[in-house]
């Protein structure tokens, strides 16, 4: 009997859980490496579209997924100065048995949980930081930096924005600032007791935009304001506090937007930046997923829909393939014109702050329909 593909993700954030989840119900063997020594706290609100929802309902996490999350009935665009509605979209939550995937708002942080779950815990292997890897024929040989190794017949490199496999295979690629500052955070919902809390809010701004969605069942709002920098140079890392810098940007907007920068405490800044697409993923047994291969601004709300994507493409072509090597190729060769799409949408946004995209093409598709059989 052959023995299952052993697959090496290299990562254990969201794009990382997905793939070895996916992976694991595919029946390959995988072990992820995480260099931190804890599993990441994420407080983060996150837009799961309908074409990554879909996804968790097919690999029968549906019912735990709307118990967690919020199915907002609409995203409302409002004014940034008095608040008055620009321009409302429903979206609509699915009837009990209906096959339509549903809009989904949660914290990252329970989504993180929730494909936990689907893995062992001996496949997560802690505070092991990869140093470097060596392809041969039979396999990849993996480093770390504690002087340990591994092997595996593939690696996914799951490892971020700061990619150390995509350095290893391409290089570092330029990265592209928008000069933008994000900050984000989460605050009881009562604290802004006239905004609904069935839907996401939009407040749009001539330069700047904010972004309120109900999470916990409703109970906290999760937010994300961006604002432009006076300059196009990158914070070196994620930061904590600036809720009194916050609020000043936002002095003389709508009152449920200063009642949230008011309210916010432990708010994250950090400066969104991506660079133009990939080319390629990788080569022979080694490829890239989510963040590593394609990082995106959060202006299309797709980010973690991608990762799951990508985990299902991947997947599937492993399972499926005559050799590695023709699996990776060909589910490059899926992802990479789609995921460039969805990219350069959110970045073009970037630069129309008060504008209102257009994502339901994002939305409505289905990675399985593009799958051969």
């Amino acid at each position: 009997m052959t023995r299952p593909l052993r697959v090496a993700v290299c990562g254990a954030g969201l794009g990382g859980l997905a793939a070895a989840a996916a992976l694991a119900r595919a029946g390959l063997e995988v072990a992820v490496y995480e260099q931190r020594p804890r599993l990441p706290e994420d407080e983060t609100a996150l837009h799961l579209a309908p074409n990554g929802s879909r996804i968790l309902q097919r690999w029968g996490l549906g019912a735990e997924l709307l118990a967690l999350a919020v199915q907002p009935v609409a995203v409302e665009f409002r004014e940034w100065s008095d608040g008055s509605l620009a321009w409302r979209q429903p979206l609509g939550r699915p009837d009990p048995g209906d096959c339509t995937a549903p809009y989904c708002t949660l914290l990252a942080d329970e989504l993180y949980d929730l494909l936990l779950a689907r893995l062992p815990q001996e496949r997560i292997r802690l505070g092991r930081r990869l140093s470097g890897f060596t392809e041969s024929a039979d396999g990849v040989a993996l480093e770390f930096a504690d002087g340990g190794g591994a092997t595996a017949d593939v690696l996914v490199g799951a490892d971020g924005v700061r990619s150390l496999v995509r350095s290893r295979l391409i290089g570092t690629p330029r990265r592209v600032y928008h000069g933008a500052t994000a900050y984000s955070g989460a605050l009881q919902a009562d604290d802004v007791p006239g905004l609904p809390r069935d839907r996401v809010t939009v407040w749009l701004g001539p330069e700047a935009r904010v972004v309120g969605a109900p999470v916990s069942q409703g109970e906290q709002l999760g937010f994300v304001a961006v604002v432009p920098s006076a300059g196009r140079t990158a914070r070196p890392l994620p930061g904590r506090g600036g809720t009194a810098t916050l609020a000043a940007e936002f002095g003389g907007w709508a009152p449920d937007v200063k009642a949230i920068t008011a309210a916010a405490g432990g708010v994250r800044s950090w400066t969104p930046y991506d660079h133009a697409p990939l080319k390629r993923w990788g080569s022979g047994r080694v490829t890239l997923l989510g963040d590593a291969a394609h990082p995106m601004l959060p202006y299309h709300g797709q980010g973690v829909s991608q990762c799951l994507e990508d985990a299902v493409a991947l997947a599937h072509h492993l399972a499926t393939a005559r050799t590695p090597a023709q699996a990776l190729r060909r589910y490059e060769a899926l992802r990479l014109p789609h995921t460039a799409r969805v990219q350069l949408g959110s970045r073009a946004n970037a630069f129309r702050p008060a504008a209102v995209p257009d994502v339901s093409w994002a939305q409505v598709y289905d990675i399985e329909e593009h799958l051969p059989g």
